[in-house]
């Protein structure tokens, strides 16, 4: 995406977080201002603050997009979905290991078609721009031309992504194997011609233990230590049957994440999507080497996988880290904002609340913290990349009517936001400062 020459801005209401939120009330870790302005060159913030003190320095050809009731907020993050998977969402009665022979497994193989995963792609993107989504760390199928497609249309929308081929050499059909070198030798291709070309990033993607043979793991160790600046993403303890599959298939492992540990597999960049049935070392071990724990709270109550227990987390991982996904297809909305929602139905039945101010920075500064973008994205500061989401609180009559209540208290606001908004109360999504989505067509103007 070409960014225009001359700056932008866009003005309304700001939310910018300082720091990780304590819990509901916490005042200090961010900043509101009620008329803010965000300035943008070059697709990157230049400066934010109040309207009244950045308006009159702007130059005269200013381009300024004004939503005064918005709340404007970075642009969401999600760090675990399935790029194959849109048009299984909403599949009906099974858990995971059944679901995904029934239903994924089908699906994916359409991907060998590069015409099916270019029109896929252009949905896919167009729905997490409609849901106020600008990053996202995506699966692939097997195929290396839905890599090809994902990564072309990203570039083209001058998005940050983040998405691998899966790597899967048995369990699985036929159409959907690789081998351990086909494997190896298509990442690394994809790799060389995807990663850090403009803001895509590669993910080396074992699917999960159960679709890679020993030989597949020592390919991915293999990749990992060639390229240590790569994410590495898969799956890990979602569902008890798939524990005990994968307990069958390694015998001499300790437990499920040995498996990922004793290929070398685990760091900071490690991306472990579900994490709910773990054992105190399992959480131990996932702070020692800075791995990810990926909550995905819609798709483990689809599937029946269980609750993610984050106090377990946080009380035996102190150094660990965090995030948090919608896994569409097994996840039920393009959404932050509904998953947010869910993840807090799912923490109160753990005894446990998820305040509003925890799960907007978690969307946002939280999330890029945990893939290593906070330079990048996930806060309202100069230097990173404009990529904003406009959000309406009276997108719809049961918000508009619960509004009248809420007197103009923020965190109030942010809680209505994720308990009853969707893509309806994404008014506009800015990716680089240039409108990528708008909900009714056009954008604010000054």
């Amino acid at each position: 995406m070409t960014q225009p020459s001359t700056p932008s801005a866009i003005r309304g209401r700001l939310l910018i977080f300082l720091a990780p939120p304590a819990g509901a009330g916490d005042s200090a870790s961010y900043r509101y201002i009620a008329d803010g302005l965000v300035t943008i060159r070059d697709g990157r913030i230049a400066a934010v603050g109040e309207a009244r003190d950045l308006l009159g320095a702007l130059p005269a050809d200013t381009r300024v997009d004004h939503h005064p009731d918005g709340l404007i907020v970075p642009g969401f993050i999600d760090p675990h979905i399935h790029f194959p998977q849109t048009q299984v969402i909403a599949s009906y009665g099974a858990q995971l290991l059944e679901w995904l022979q029934k239903y994924t497994f089908v699906e994916e193989q359409r991907f060998a078609d590069p015409h099916h995963a270019a029109e896929q792609a252009r949905f896919f993107f167009d729905e997490l721009l409609r849901n106020g989504t600008t990053t996202a760390t995506a699966f692939c199928s097997v195929h290396p031309a839905s890599v090809d497609a994902f990564f072309a249309e990203s570039e083209r929308r001058g998005m940050a992504m983040i998405a691998g081929k899966v790597m899967m050499d048995r369990n699985a059909p036929p159409a959907l194997t690789d081998t351990a070198e086909t494997g190896y030798e298509d990442t690394k291709a994809l790799l060389a011609k995807w990663h850090r070309r403009g803001r895509q990033r590669y993910a080396i993607t074992p699917r999960f233990a159960i679709t890679s043979t020993e030989a597949q793991l020592e390919a991915t160790a293999a990749l990992a230590r060639e390229f240590p600046d790569n994410h590495i993403q898969t799956h890990l303890s979602e569902n008890l049957a798939e524990i005990e599959t994968v307990r069958s298939l390694f015998p001499s492992a300790r437990g499920y994440l040995d498996v990922y540990d004793r290929y070398g597999l685990l760091g900071p960049r490690t991306l472990l999507g579900h994490s709910i049935h773990l054992t105190d070392g399992e959480r131990r071990r996932m702070a020692e080497t800075g791995s990810v724990a990926v909550f995905c709270p819609t798709s483990n109550l689809f599937l029946g996988s269980g609750l993610f227990n984050l106090d377990g987390l946080i009380r035996q991982t102190p150094a660990g880290r965090i995030a948090l996904a919608t896994d569409v297809g097994g996840g039920t909305s393009f959404s932050m904002l509904r998953t947010a929602g869910e993840a807090y139905k799912v923490l109160q039945l753990n005894g446990r609340s998820f305040s509003a101010l925890e799960a907007f920075h978690q969307m946002t500064a939280g999330n890029a913290a945990a893939l290593g973008l906070a330079d990048e994205v996930g806060t309202l500061a100069p230097g990173r990349y404009a990529d904003l989401v406009v959000l309406d609180a009276r997108a719809t009559p049961a918000m508009a009517n619960r509004m009248q209540r809420i007197d103009g208290d923020l965190e109030e606001e942010l809680f209505l936001l994720m308990t009853l908004g969707d893509d309806r109360a994404v008014r506009a999504t800015y990716v680089q400062g240039r409108l990528a989505h708008a909900r009714d067509g056009v954008a604010g103007a000054a």
